[in-house]
């Protein structure tokens, strides 16, 4: 079995996630991992699957044919589980060039972001907009945690960091 990193995007229609699926199963594929998401009328997908070898280029043949799809695919192995993965919560008044201040604070410490899911919304009694990101990240080190909550709060008054599991 090999093990693929696949990327998909298609305009959003019904029945999508079930073509994939059906073509994942019909070609004996194992589907480990995903994130779905619909964000402006757009499907993206990234699916982590298992494959026979002899199977792979037909795999990819079958969902090039589904109507309006794009995909990207690379080859990946197992990985190594050394590092503590922590999860976070932020959140913080919207403003432009915030993920950048985020990305290049945790960056800075040599912690490597595993997973990011952010979105807009505003606040339920003022309307003040407000910037939420949800993320995982792998740590080296006993004290990564300690300094990157120094990190993130030294990014602005307003931000609110929850540490959700460790």
């Amino acid at each position: 079995m090999l093990r693929y990193l696949v990327t998909l995007q298609a305009k959003d229609r019904e029945g999508l996630v079930e073509q994939i699926a059906h073509s994942v199963s019909r070609h004996g594929g194992h589907w480990l991992d995903s994130e779905l998401r619909h964000i402006d009328g757009i499907f993206a997908a990234i699916l982590l699957l298992e494959v026979p070898a002899a199977q792979w280029d037909e795999l990819i043949e079958s969902l090039e044919l589904l109507e309006g799809i794009s995909l990207t695919y690379a080859k990946t192995t197992k990985p190594q589980a050394k590092n503590k993965h922590v999860s976070y919560s932020l959140v913080a008044y919207d403003r432009p060039g915030l993920v950048h201040e985020i990305s290049n604070k945790i960056s800075a410490l040599g912690i490597n972001i595993e997973h990011m899911s952010t979105r807009y919304e505003s606040a339920s009694h003022t309307g003040i907009a407000l910037f939420r990101a949800d993320f995982n990240v792998s740590m080296k080190d006993a004290h990564d945690g300690e300094r990157l909550t120094q990190a993130l709060h030294g990014i602005g008054d307003d931000v609110v960091l929850d540490k959700l599991s460790a």
